[in-house]
């Protein structure tokens, strides 16, 4: 058993790739709930009420719960490529870029439309973003060779 799971490891050196996978796979359940409930994007997008919402916020429907979890998706699709072929700029480079568009949905959600938070449900998306973008940048020369 151990074999088989260890052979879905990125093959490439270090945690970075590894990292990708896990996020990766962890945004694919996110995704999946997106479109099974409006419970946890309601987390997110309820800038009034306590933690959890008290009610479903107005402005998360299911059109907008599912277009999350289609946005989510993508970037899934393409940190999971990432991770198997991080020496690859192009790819290296789209993975970098999901989070730096996650990191733009969720600031302008928060500062410019209100439409979140800061707290738990948020905190998660936004240091996942910044913490990745981060490790990445300062990884680069070490996964893509020039």
């Amino acid at each position: 058993m151990a074999a088989v799971l260890s052979s879905w490891i990125p093959p490439a050196e270090g945690l970075l790739p590894k990292w990708l996978l896990f996020v990766s796979l962890v945004s694919t359940l996110n995704s999946i709930q997106a479109y099974s409930t409006l419970t946890y994007t309601s987390r997110v997008y309820n800038p009034t009420s306590t933690d959890p919402p008290l009610k479903q916020p107005a402005h998360v429907t299911w059109l907008s719960s599912r277009t999350f979890g289609t946005w989510t998706f993508l970037t899934c699709v393409i940190r999971f490529y990432a991770a198997y072929h991080i020496n690859e700029p192009a790819f290296y480079q789209l993975a970098m870029w999901t989070y730096v568009v996650a990191f733009a949905h969720f600031g302008s959600e928060w500062w410019i439309f209100g439409t979140t938070r800061w707290g738990k449900p948020l905190a998660g998306p936004v240091i996942v973003s910044i913490g990745s973008l981060v490790w990445m940048f300062s990884q680069w020369g070490y996964y893509v060779k020039a």
